[in-house]
């Protein structure tokens, strides 16, 4: 969870977001590394009086002014790639649920099992209950088991919407006409906490995703329930 005057991620939950936290660690570097350079010369040649004729024109230095940026690029490009991929990856899930964004609210359908849908409204600011979050809390949570591919097929009803649960490392667009899908593995129990990322409409804002991940037989005994309820 998010907290103010956080600067950086919020912790991962799943293996794809430690590696692109573990890849912006690693760019950041670089840009740091970089800045520094470009400013140790802007500083050097500002503050001295001399003047160096071979720096002036130099074969040597542009070779290396040359290769070196192809070098850090090529650093950069082959993780980003590879998280691309695994991004991408889809291996066999355990369970697939289908997510479908309305105005302003998300419904869920668990495809594996006969009749397991429900809608997933926010909680109105007066009827929060203490240790809830005001804005992020939904009324049903989207029950997931941990340590288990989850494959999640989004769309949208109406408009544009973008289901994303930045702990996850998840983010697919919703949409209308359109099944995009995307997967994640969660890595350990808990609530994670999303919101639509893409301008809908007025109560865009208001759409917010709730995500729960429990142990399996503590899933198993919940979608029993849901099911009966159903």
């Amino acid at each position: 969870m998010a907290h103010p005057s956080q600067l950086g991620f919020q912790d991962a939950a799943s293996p794809v977001m430690e590696e692109l936290i573990h890849f912006h660690d690693h760019t950041l570097m670089i840009v740091f590394l970089i800045s520094s350079l470009v400013l140790y010369i802007i500083t050097a040649m500002v503050s001295t009086k001399l003047t160096n004729k071979y720096i002036l024109d130099s074969q040597e230095i542009e070779i290396v002014w040359t290769i070196l940026p192809a070098i850090i690029l090529i650093m950069i490009a082959l993780p980003s790639l590879r998280i691309l991929y695994l991004m991408d990856e889809i291996n066999d899930p355990h369970l697939t649920i289908k997510a479908m964004g309305h105005q302003w609210y998300w419904s869920y359908e668990y495809t594996d099992y006969e009749d397991l849908t429900f809608d997933s409204y926010m909680i109105q600011t007066q009827d929060l209950t203490p240790g809830q979050f005001r804005l992020l809390e939904t009324d049903h949570r989207m029950v997931v088991p941990m340590e288990s591919p989850i494959r999640v097929l989004v769309s949208a009803e109406d408009v544009l919407h973008s289901w994303t649960v930045p702990a996850l490392g998840v983010k697919m667009d919703a949409v209308p006409g359109r099944l995009n899908q995307t997967a994640f593995i969660v890595s350990r129990p808990g609530v994670y906490y999303g919101q639509c990322s893409e301008i809908c409409g007025a109560n865009h804002s208001f759409m917010p995703i709730v995500v729960e991940a429990v142990p399996l037989e503590h899933f198993e005994a919940w979608s029993s329930l849901m099911l009966e309820e159903a």
